[in-house]
């Protein structure tokens, strides 16, 4: 592949994904705004955010069909705009309500943004570089994650936020154009299956086990990631650590360059194992686990090693990623759609219920007179996450351990029958 034709396949869903992922972590620096302005609690705020994931899961398994039928080009194109309509519609709400419309409109119209470059990715590049490839894109969205802290913190400084949504407005339209015209189209054989087929694709996906076997992990970790890192980071450095809004907005910048290093470094490394014989779900266990040590030490260690702690957490955090290439790795390209975006419904799914959840339980403490929440209920909410995490690396292990044994067994039989 030449260069132009690599930078007019990876640079439009790049811009795309950046745009998600502003989307999906504006609300940690605005969260104050919000409240104020409107008037929600932390429950209501944690609904507000979360509907992005639920409207975004719901189009997941769809999605994989359009996808794998229509190609990855037309379908972000025309979804894109989508966002551009919510991302209006919540800049002139006056209620919750209109919030809520809003962001789901956002949700939906970014739905395809990150499943829609792996799919062009698995059609234009080689697998053995899925994992770095996938790092890449995933960095981009550290990118909009990084524009959604002490940027946006700035734009709010000199205007509010409604105008920072009329921002984004434009430039989802803008991004919209930019897939639509600069990614090349490229026919697969996957675009003649019939529906029936695409559909008999997905039972196919969630009817295996291998499936099944490293799904819930990447789910709660995903969860436990994006639910923290996009909404509830920012008031646990305001309430927990004590720290100025301005501040707690630079640290969360500081966050987002660390997950840029955690996409590139850990889909970096995921693919050099992959040439020595580890794959990448391994790897991407491995590393979830150290996200949940790291979780922990959020909760154990003193306020004041708060940069430190975060900035891991914001790099280790990303590992959960590195599964979706292993996934795709386990089945046909002809699947390779549909297999992530089942993956993804999974992860958002548990997202929406896990930003919502720890909101509920914060609320269940009194919410200070200045508006500050209490200490405890971030760190019931947190720990919950961290305990449903453990029991799904548990599984996983278990699997392993299920698969070790059965290939003893099958490799001791051929041996004795070899010797009969």
């Amino acid at each position: 592949m030449g260069l132009a034709t690599l930078l007019r396949v990876f640079l439009p869903f790049a811009a795309g994904y950046f745009l998600s992922y502003l989307f999906r972590v504006v609300n940690a620096v605005l969260a104050p705004d919000l409240a104020a302005d409107i008037g929600v609690g932390p429950s209501a705020l944690g609904l507000l955010t979360s509907v992005y994931f639920i409207t975004f899961a719901s189009f997941q398994l769809p999605l994989g069909v359009l996808l794998d039928r229509y190609g990855p080009r037309k379908t972000e194109a025309v979804l894109l705009m989508f966002a551009a309509i919510g991302a209006f519609l919540f800049s002139q709400a006056e209620s919750l309500t209109g919030l809520v419309i809003g962001r789901a409109f956002i949700g939906f119209g970014v739905s395809a943004c990150l499943m829609a470059s792996f799919k062009a990715y698995t059609v234009w590049f080689d697998r053995s570089k899925w994992p770095l490839i996938n790092g890449f894109q995933m960095a981009a969205g550290g990118l909009g994650a990084l524009a959604a802290t002490s940027p946006v913190e700035l734009l709010v400084s000199v205007s509010d936020w409604r105008a920072v949504f009329l921002m984004l407005t434009g430039l989802s339209v803008l991004i919209g154009l930019l897939v639509l015209t600069v990614v090349p189209e490229k026919k697969t054989t996957a675009s003649s299956e019939s529906l029936a087929s695409q559909l008999e694709g997905i039972k196919e996906v969630f009817t295996s086990l291998k499936f099944w076997h490293i799904a819930p992990v990447v789910t709660l970790s995903q969860a436990a990631f994006l639910s923290i890192q996009g909404l509830w980071a920012g008031p646990w450095l305001r309430d927990v650590v004590g720290l100025e809004r301005g501040v707690a907005a630079s640290v969360l910048f500081w966050v987002a360059v660390a997950m840029i290093c955690g996409f590139i470094g850990l889909g970096y490394l995921a693919a050099r194992l992959a040439r020595w014989g580890i794959s990448p779900a391994f790897t991407s266990a491995v590393c979830m686990g150290l996200f949940m040590v790291v979780q922990l030490l959020v909760l154990i260690t003193p306020p004041s090693w708060y940069l430190l702690n975060w900035m891991i957490f914001g790099f280790i955090g990303t590992s959960g990623i590195i599964a979706y290439a292993g996934l795709s790795q386990l089945f046909e390209v002809r699947l390779s759609g549909r297999v992530t975006t089942s993956v993804n419904m999974l992860v958002f799914v548990a997202t929406f219920a896990a930003q919502w959840m720890i909101g509920i339980i914060i609320e269940m403490w009194p919410v200070g007179a200045d508006g500050s929440y209490n200490q405890k209920g971030f760190y019931y909410g947190f720990g919950l996450m961290l305990v449903l995490q453990i029991c799904t690396l548990l599984w996983y292990a278990a699997g392993l351990w299920i698969l070790k044994t059965r290939e003893r067994s099958r490799i001791t039989e051929n041996l004795a029958q070899k010797n009969e």
